[in-house]
């Protein structure tokens, strides 16, 4: 970045500072008797202790066995924020006043700009307009449909896992073959598009390459700053050419990195629309596209043109959606997956018996199994619940109140003087931290063993308090997926892709720790490391996760 653009930078941000530190010293605290730890400094509140790849987890761990459901915690500039994960607060939140509780104006910048007009990057009645186009192509009746794809790639993924084992085992590492399998069946389930044949040693394809290095160039300090300081106010200036001439012309290394990427994602997401709508429009034989015609593109396309004019989605609308759906699920996913796979190592008395369960299932059906029968395996359903119980693959979210609001709670908390406080009052632009880890460990809800591993809890029936508790998520009282509007359209597709990849990996491979400890860093997204793992361009430990893979007695 070029010296004269650096200085405007700072004196922009040095007068925003003193701005919000002005307002704070005049503005009454409207959280002066909710609990929370002290602020750690006037810039960054307490943001650096909440967003730390590496010691985020246990240091919130902390703050919600000390403070409860509801607690204070200080954003950037000492913003006023809040912690969450009180269930009926969070109702009161995702549900009931989503309105009023709606994501961040960064979130929705960002989403909107980077992917276009999508799920992730709308609102209100556009939002749901959207959302009614899409909810039938996410439907079970839908995933039965398209379960025979899942198997062909998964069967492919297993193949290549084979090429690389030896005989007597050796480490792989797995996180790779978890991202480009699930990018693949994004691509073929979802879009009718081939990115990756899943050969060992074939070439990333550009599009998974950007996709997975966004997210890291968007949390680059400099860029995180601009975010939140100069784009909200410069946000939707003039025409999109012009928005482009500016980022051209500005000298500044990561933002054209960002914006390479960035039209990388958008020129594939063009160019599977286009082939999929040729390919209706000339009357071909779609069967014999990827995916057999049955992909969500396709399927969605076709109700799209019937649909009438007040439903009907215009054509970049539908292009975003091609990113928005492979970034919602291509990251989350894979991890999810990798973590599942990661525990079992751990628990070779689990993997075995989920082993049994599963070759036993494949021995008394023809060849795949179908959706019915797949999710209805009661130890691979259980291993599947637990660990997205357990391990959240993105943990915290962000909202921001656009009006007053109130939350009423689940279990009361203590005031700083000691009173019992069963709502709190949220004020305009506060930031609410949602925890959907926290809910989902919540041990007033699932027990005093909340923080353990252990699938057989969904053998038998689960506590009373988990039904008395009313969490408000999609996806079997947990917040894995949130709930409400705003809930995970693809949950039912995360969790065939899930079951379908263990089932195969699990029917002929056998999974040990490798020689390398692994560990799970808050991104945003849980991600794996290894504890000696090199620091990449981006100032975050490199992922990966080795585990010995063997062939399976």
């Amino acid at each position: 970045m070029s010296p004269p653009l650096a200085q405007s930078l700072a004196l922009l941000i040095a007068t925003w500072v003193a701005w919000r530190v002005l307002r704070r010293l005049v503005a009454k605290d409207p959280f002066a008797t909710i609990p929370g730890p002290p602020s750690a400094s006037r810039l960054a509140g307490k943001m650096m202790d909440i967003i730390n790849p590496e010691t985020a987890a246990e240091y919130l761990d902390g703050l919600t066995k000390t403070y409860g459901g509801v607690f204070r915690c200080y954003g950037l500039f000492n913003a006023d924020s809040l912690y969450v994960y009180d269930p009926k607060a969070l109702y009161q939140i995702i549900v009931k006043d989503q309105h009023i509780f709606e994501e961040s104006g960064d979130f929705l910048r960002t989403n909107a700009t980077i992917l276009g007009k999508q799920l992730t990057g709308t609102v209100g009645d556009h939002h749901r307009k959207q959302r009614k186009m899409l909810n039938p192509v996410f439907s079970i009746a839908h995933m039965r449909e398209m379960t025979p794809i899942f198997y062909s790639i998964g069967r492919k993924l297993r193949e290549s896992i084979g090429q690389q084992v030896s005989n007597d085992g050796n480490e792989i590492d797995l996180l790779p073959w978890m991202t480009r399998s699930a990018l693949e069946l994004i691509g073929q389930s979802g879009f009718g598009y081939s990115f990756d044949n899943l050969d060992v040693g074939g070439e990333e394809h550009a599009f998974a390459r950007s996709a997975k290095n966004i997210n890291g160039t968007l949390a680059d300090p400099l860029i995180s700053m601009v975010r939140i300081l100069v784009w909200p106010l410069v946000y939707g200036w003039g025409s999109p050419a012009f928005q482009r001439t500016v980022v051209d012309w500005l000298p500044w290394k990561k933002l054209h990195e960002l914006r390479d990427m960035t039209d990388v994602v958008n020129k594939t997401a063009i160019e599977v629309f286009e082939s999929t709508k040729r390919s209706l429009k000339e009357g071909r034989d779609i069967s014999t596209r990827a995916g057999g015609g049955k992909d969500i593109m396709t399927v969605l396309l076709k109700a799209n043109m019937s649909a009438s004019e007040e439903d009907r989605l215009p054509e970049d609308e539908l292009i975003a959606q091609i990113s928005g759906m492979t970034f919602a699920g291509m990251e989350t996913t894979s991890n999810a997956l990798s973590r599942v796979l990661h525990l079992l190592s751990e628990h070779p008395e689990v993997q075995e018996k989920l082993r049994k369960e599963v070759r036993d299932a494949y021995a008394s059906h023809d060849g795949d199994l179908d959706y019915d029968t797949l999710t209805a395996l009661p130890l691979l359903d259980a291993v599947c619940r637990e660990s997205l119980r357990l391990y959240a693959p993105l943990p915290l979210l962000l909202r921001e109140a656009r009006e007053d609001g109130i939350l009423p709670l689940f279990r009361p908390i203590r005031s700083t003087s000691g009173e019992e406080i069963k709502e709190v009052f949220v004020p305009k632009g506060t930031t609410l931290f949602i925890s959907l880890h926290h809910c989902n460990r919540n041990p007033e809800i699932w027990g005093l063993d909340a923080a353990e591993w252990k699938p057989e809890r969904w053998l038998e029936p689960l506590p009373d308090t988990v039904a008395e508790a009313k969490v408000p998520g999609v996806y079997s009282n947990l917040m894995t997926f949130l709930g409400g509007g705003r809930a995970c359209i693809g949950f039912k597709f995360a969790q065939l892709e899930m079951k379908v990849v263990l089932s195969l990996l699990l029917e002929r491979f056998q999974f040990a720790p490798g020689e390398k400890e692994i560990v799970w860093l808050n991104n945003g997204i849980v991600q794996p490391s290894t504890k000696d793992a090199p620091l990449s361009s981006t100032g975050r430990r490199e992922l990966g996760m080795p585990l010995k893979v063997s062939v399976a007695p």
